[in-house]
């Protein structure tokens, strides 16, 4: 049986915290499959059709990642591809409080289902795609927290 893994998000916009977790979980992974969550509640500074360009463009060197989009419950999701893995990435001992919840809930509902956390290196300790985007709204550059190749501009929001 293939070893998948589910890297879900909203990755508005995708950084190079993201990259570096999905890169790593290659090695332990047949496949990685990048989620992005559509959450109509939330409001998105990128379309969506722009940041899977993004996904996309990134792992392009890499059959083994693919981009999705999806709505409602990660874990029914998981059931449908018959995922068996969620792969998250842990910044802070907040960060592992918040998923350990969510995964020990997903565990009640998808038994055979396991969350997967890998921390992030010391330099991407800080960065989240919130800080990014504010970044971002505001003029900065922010293009040391983005992967390479990948240009965000004002022109480029919603």
């Amino acid at each position: 049986m293939k070893r998948v893994a589910l890297f879900p998000g909203s990755f508005d916009p995708i950084t190079r915290g993201h990259e570096s977790i999905v890169l790593r979980a290659l090695p332990l992974f047949d496949e990685v499959i990048v989620a992005i969550g559509i959450n109509e509640q939330k409001q998105s500074l990128f379309p969506l059709e722009q940041r899977k360009e993004w996904i996309r463009k990134v792992f392009s060197d890499y059959p083994a990642v693919s981009v999705i989009t999806y709505e409602g419950l990660t874990v029914e999701l998981c059931k449908k591809l018959d995922v068996r893995y969620i792969l998250r990435g842990l910044r802070t001992s907040a960060d592992f409080e918040f998923e350990r919840s969510i995964g020990q809930m997903n565990k009640k509902m998808l038994p055979d289902l396991e969350t997967v956390f890998l921390l992030t290196t010391p330099e991407f300790t800080a960065l989240n795609s919130y800080i990014v985007r504010d970044i971002i709204r505001n003029g900065g550059d922010a293009s040391q927290f983005i992967p390479e190749g990948i240009s965000i501009t004002n022109h480029h929001r919603k």
